[in-house]
């Protein structure tokens, strides 16, 4: 069997943009759950990338997207969970983490057979990254308290969606288990 790999969509973010407010409280909430499988991945030296939304910053690279999150007023969802020296980073510039990135080719570099999904929002850039790596044959496992919201009805939608026509895991962090 392949490597699982962690990836962690949007959570590098300076929470600038419309739904920021209604999106920060479920940050909150699932922050826990983020340090959790953060920690757990890399105990277990499972590859973490870090696929996140250049907010249309084209000559940005992820340092200045992380430092432009630490400057942000909500730069204490952002410290705990930052990316460390191991983890990988993927920049994209919409909703699915492998839409037009080189996410799929790293993949297969790491010879990750199943992919572990947490970050925001569950019902946008979660849904659409799952659906993404079904359809190349990816095991998708979504870790349940560790993705965020904007809409708590559409997040409940999208979880039910990519366990059913997804065949997506969708489990507590701690419950997950990584490559030993």
């Amino acid at each position: 069997m392949g490597r699982t790999a962690l990836i962690v969509i949007d959570m590098i973010n300076s929470y600038e943009h419309d739904d920021a407010d209604r999106l920060v409280e479920s940050v909150r909430t699932c922050l826990p759950g983020v340090r959790s499988v953060l920690h757990r991945a890399r105990v277990s030296h499972s590859p973490v990338i870090y696929v996140n939304d250049n907010f249309g910053q084209w000559r940005s690279h992820h340092g200045e997207i992380l430092q432009a999150a630490l400057a942000g007023k909500h730069s204490d969802l952002v410290e705990p969970i930052a990316p460390d020296e191991e983890s990988l980073f993927v920049v994209k510039a919409r909703h699915s983490a492998f839409f037009e990135t080189p996410l799929a080719y790293l993949l297969g570099q790491l010879d990750a057979e199943r992919v572990v999904l947490c970050g925001q929002v569950t019902e946008q850039c979660v849904l659409y990254s799952a659906l993404d790596a079904y359809i190349r044959h990816l095991d998708v496992v979504v870790a349940s308290d560790a993705v965020a919201h904007i809409d708590p009805a559409l997040a409940e939608a999208a979880l039910r969606m990519m366990e059913r026509n997804m065949s997506a895991d969708i489990s507590p962090g701690d419950k997950i288990a990584f490559d030993e």
